[in-house]
């Protein structure tokens, strides 16, 4: 394992693989830990803006280029950043059901989803796992 592909690749990629990377490993201390309290809604937040950081920062990533110069990806990415507000919304509402289910499909979309598919053969996170 080698962080080599990331730090070879464009500004762009490291700040979408690193801004991920900490929204995944906090996104999971998030499910692990006791909601509603104030650290639940402070890294809450910390988790919100990494993830607008990842999409918005996907828009500047063109190695994939299906439409033009678009991919999947970047379907993914405006589905993040509608939903992130609704998400947020129905916190603020109090509608914690509503809002639980909101933040797992952002979580499983746009993280768990989508990563998996950057372990392809040929893609930077391969390169980090696998070397190569």
């Amino acid at each position: 394992m080698s962080l080599a592909p990331i730090l070879n690749a464009s500004p762009a990629i490291q700040l979408h693989a690193f801004a991920a990377m900490a929204a995944f490993v906090l996104g999971l201390l998030q499910f692990a830990r006791r909601k509603g309290t104030f650290s639940h809604r402070t890294f809450g937040w910390i988790w919100v803006v990494l993830m607008l950081v990842v999409a918005i920062s996907s828009f500047w990533i063109h190695d994939i280029k299906l439409w033009g110069i678009w991919s999947p990806i970047h379907i993914l990415s405006v589905f993040t950043l509608i939903n992130l507000p609704i998400a947020v919304m129905m916190a603020r509402r109090h509608q914690v059901r509503a809002h639980r289910g909101w933040m797992i499909g952002i979580f499983a979309g746009a993280l768990v989803i989508a990563g998996i598919f950057t372990f392809v053969p040929g893609r930077i996170m391969h390169g980090v796992i696998f070397g190569g």
